[in-house]
C-alpha cells in the first residue's frame, strides 16, 4: 500500500510542478521578457533564452510530464494488482475490478490535480512564480539534456527555419487599447501610439498642404514688394519658384525676409535670402519623412508628383500634428486644415467655371 501512495504522490508532484512552469513561461508576455532581460540578472537572461526558443524548455517540461505519468501509471497499477488482484467492487448491478477503480481515480487525479489546478496557477501568479520556474526548467533541461537534444532535433526539422514576430502591429494596437480602457494609458497617450503605428500607412500627400494654397515668391520679386504684398504673412518658410510653381528652387525664412527690409536690402530680390528646400515624394511615408527632416535638421519639404510638378509642401510640424492627432496652431493661425481650405478654393474656381452648380442655384 505504501508504494501505491508513493508512486501516486511522486507522479502527481511532478506533473504539477511540469504544468505549472509550462503555464509560466507561456503566460509571460513579451514585453516581461525584455524588462527582466535588460535587468541584466540571471534569471531574465534565461528567461530571453527560453522564450527565444521555447521548444527547448516545453521539450524538458513534457518528457519529465510524460515519464512522470508513465511511472505513475504503471506503478500504481502494479501496486493495485498486488494488493486487490481478485477484488471486485459492487455498484448497483455493476460490478467493477479494483484496478479499473484505480485507473479511474488516477486519471481524475491527474485532470484536477496535475492540470487544471496548476496552470490555473502558473497563469494566475506567473509574476511570482517566475525565478522558481526557471530555476526547475534549468534543472530539468540539464538532466534530461540527451532526450532534449533529441526532441530539438525533430523540431526544427518540422518547424523549418521560419521565424515569424511575436507581436504584429494590430496585436500590439489591440494591447494599447485594451491598456487605455485599463486606465493604464491616458486617452492623449493612446493617441499617439495608435497614430505612431499608422506612421508607415501615411503619405506625404495625405498631410501636406496642397500647391494650391500654398503662399510661394517668384525668385525675381524683391524682398521688399513681397513684404508689401503679404504684410499678415502667417508662415515662417515661405517656397521660392522660378517662372511657375512647378520650379521650386528653394525657401527663404520670414525671419530673413523682416531683417533684410530693417537693414535697407528691401531692392534685392528673394532669391538673395534663399536656402536649398528637400524634395520627397507625394507618396513617401511618414517615417522616411521623419527620418529624413530630421537628419538634415530641417523644418520643410518640398512635395512632387510623379511627374515631377509641385504637389505641395510639408512641414516638421505636419508630421508632429499627425503624430500627436492635433492641429497645432499658433496666435497667427486662423486656419486648421489647409486641405480642407484648398478644396474649398477648389470649389470656389469650379462654380466660376461652371464645371459645377451649386444647389442653391438649381432650386
Amino acid at each position: 500500500m505504501g508504494l501505491l501512495v508513493l508512486f501516486f504522490l511522486l507522479s502527481i508532484l511532478f506533473s504539477f510542478l511540469c504544468s505549472i512552469w509550462e503555464a509560466v513561461l507561456l503566460t509571460v508576455p513579451p514585453s516581461q521578457v525584455e524588462i527582466r532581460n535588460q535587468g541584466g540578472t540571471w534569471v531574465g537572461k534565461k528567461l530571453k533564452y527560453f522564450k527565444s526558443a521555447i521548444d527547448r524548455p516545453l521539450a524538458a517540461i513534457l518528457t519529465l510530464n510524460t515519464i512522470a505519468h508513465t511511472v505513475g501509471a504503471i506503478g500504481v497499477g502494479a501496486q493495485a494488482a498486488k494488493i486487490w488482484s481478485s477484488a471486485k467492487l459492487a455498484v448497483g448491478p455493476i460490478e467493477l475490478s479494483i484496478e479499473a477503480v484505480i485507473a479511474a481515480i488516477m486519471t481524475l487525479a491527474i485532470l484536477i490535480l496535475s492540470e487544471i489546478i496548476p496552470k490555473t496557477l502558473g497563469a494566475t501568479y506567473w509574476k511570482s512564480l517566475l525565478g522558481f520556474t526557471i530555476y526547475g526548467v534549468h534543472a530539468t533541461g540539464v538532466i534530461l539534456r540527451p532526450i532534449v537534444w533529441l526532441s530539438q532535433r525533430i523540431t526544427n526539422f518540422l518547424k523549418g527555419d521560419k521565424k515569424k514576430s511575436v507581436l504584429s502591429r494590430a496585436e500590439f494596437g489591440a494591447i494599447a487599447e485594451l491598456g487605455a480602457r485599463a486606465g493604464i494609458f491616458e486617452e492623449e497617450e493612446f493617441r499617439v501610439i495608435k497614430n505612431l503605428l499608422r506612421f508607415k500607412s501615411i503619405r506625404a500627400k495625405d498631410i501636406m498642404t496642397p500647391r494650391p494654397v500654398v503662399v510661394a515668391a517668384k525668385a525675381s520679386t524683391s524682398i521688399l514688394d513681397f513684404y508689401q504684398s503679404n504684410p499678415g504673412l502667417r508662415f515662417s518658410r515661405v517656397p521660392v519658384y522660378r517662372e511657375s510653381r512647378d520650379q521650386v528652387i528653394g525657401f527663404f525664412l520670414k525671419d530673413q525676409l523682416l531683417s533684410s527690409v530693417i537693414n535697407g536690402d528691401g531692392e534685392n530680390p528673394v532669391e538673395s535670402i534663399l536656402r536649398p528646400i528637400h524634395v520627397v515624394h507625394e507618396k513617401d511615408n511618414l517615417t522616411a519623412l521623419f527620418n529624413a527632416l530630421m537628419a538634415r535638421r530641417e523644418h520643410i519639404a518640398l512635395v512632387v508628383d510623379e511627374y515631377g510638378g509641385t504637389a505641395g509642401i510639408l512641414t516638421m510640424e505636419d508630421v508632429i500634428e499627425t503624430l500627436l492627432g492635433l492641429e497645432i496652431l499658433d496666435e497667427l493661425d486662423d486656419i486648421a486644415d489647409m486641405q480642407q481650405l484648398a478644396r474649398q478654393k477648389w470649389t470656389e474656381r469650379a462654380k466660376k467655371l461652371g464645371l459645377v452648380v451649386d444647389e442653391a442655384d438649381e432650386q
